[in-house]
């Protein structure tokens, strides 16, 4: 089972960080940093599982293919920056790893931008113009 392989992998790697922090930190670094990237490529198979699901409900829904694929890369950047985050804070520069978080939202941001406009359009569309007043 996957879950079971990434889990002694992160145990393993966490053990072998503890014993290597006092000795080498670079190298204990190094083995977070090797850890946290075999545990996403391992995770990808799945995440593909995932997006085939929702690509064929999506169709079967007759939504937009836009939107599908929008989220989607929101929901992958959320992941990517939140990786990127806990491995930058692991090696003890919380500063960066803010300002990754920040780079983050603002790409999040950059893609809902057309998400949100097609949803006030909608809302727009079902107020009433200025003709029909229900006072």
């Amino acid at each position: 089972m996957d879950i079971i392989q990434i889990v002694l992998i992160g145990i393993i790697a966490s053990l072998l960080y503890i014993i290597l922090k006092d000795v080498q930190p670079t190298f204990a670094f190094v083995i977070i940093l090797i850890t946290s990237v075999l545990i996403l490529m391992l995770v990808v198979k799945q995440i593909g599982i995932i997006i085939q699901l929702l690509t064929s409900l999506a169709d079967k829904a007759t939504i937009n293919s836009f939107y599908l694929e929008t989220i989607l890369k929101i929901i992958g950047i959320a992941y990517i920056t939140e990786l990127g985050a806990n491995v930058t804070k692991d090696a003890g520069l919380a500063s960066v790893a803010s300002k990754v978080e920040l780079a983050g939202k603002i790409f999040i941001l950059l893609l809902a931008i057309p998400i949100i406009s097609a949803v006030v359009e909608v809302i727009i569309n079902f107020i009433p113009t200025s003709g029909n007043h229900f006072l």
